[in-house]
């Protein structure tokens, strides 16, 4: 993703200025593309790598990609999170959609985002679990709930809610759909 990142930015510049000047005597830029390019941070679902990963593999779980994660890092997330919550303090323990730690876990460790092509798009809605994002999603309540809230949200409620409850400002109905600025 950062590498694609970062050609489009250096074609942009080099499109720009060789297209915006004068000079018909400028010579072409000639861009160089080789060598090795190195995925360094990732971050699919809001506050996963930041809270399930230990400080000490941060570098190693960044740079592994989506689809190893889970055979690396599920162990770790699942110590965490038994570390962290105790909604999964006995055996069975379960948050609201049913999965213990180590199913939820290996959900988890999988840091990526899905996005449903032709259903409802949400991070949660009470029936869609994790089919994409909407921007009006609260992401970390429904995380802070599945990490904390126990089967049915009652469980420690002081850390199931991030109480912002809305965006500052309405999100825009047609695109680029995001609020405008202050």
């Amino acid at each position: 993703m950062k590498t694609i990142k970062i050609l489009a930015i250096v074609t942009l510049i080099a499109l720009t200025t060789y297209n915006c000047n004068d000079n018909d005597d400028m010579k072409p830029m000639i861009l160089d593309f080789s060598g090795t390019f190195v995925q360094e941070d990732q971050m699919g679902r809001p506050a996963v790598n930041t809270v399930f990963v230990s400080s000490t593999s941060k570098d190693a779980f960044n740079m592994t990609v989506p689809s190893e994660q889970n055979a690396m890092f599920q162990n770790m997330f699942q110590t965490n999170l038994e570390g962290l919550s105790p909604a999964y303090s006995n055996p069975g323990d379960t948050n609201a959609l049913g999965l213990d730690s180590a199913t939820f876990t290996g959900l988890l460790a999988t840091d990526v985002l899905n996005v449903s092509l032709d259903g409802t798009t949400t991070f949660y809605d009470g029936t869609n679990v994790l089919t994409g994002r909407a921007l009006a999603d609260d992401v970390i309540t429904v995380e802070l709930l599945l990490i904390f809230g126990g089967e049915d949200f009652s469980e420690n409620p002081g850390l199931s809610n991030d109480n912002v409850d809305a965006n500052d400002k309405p999100f825009l109905t047609s695109f680029p759909y995001l609020a405008s600025p202050w």
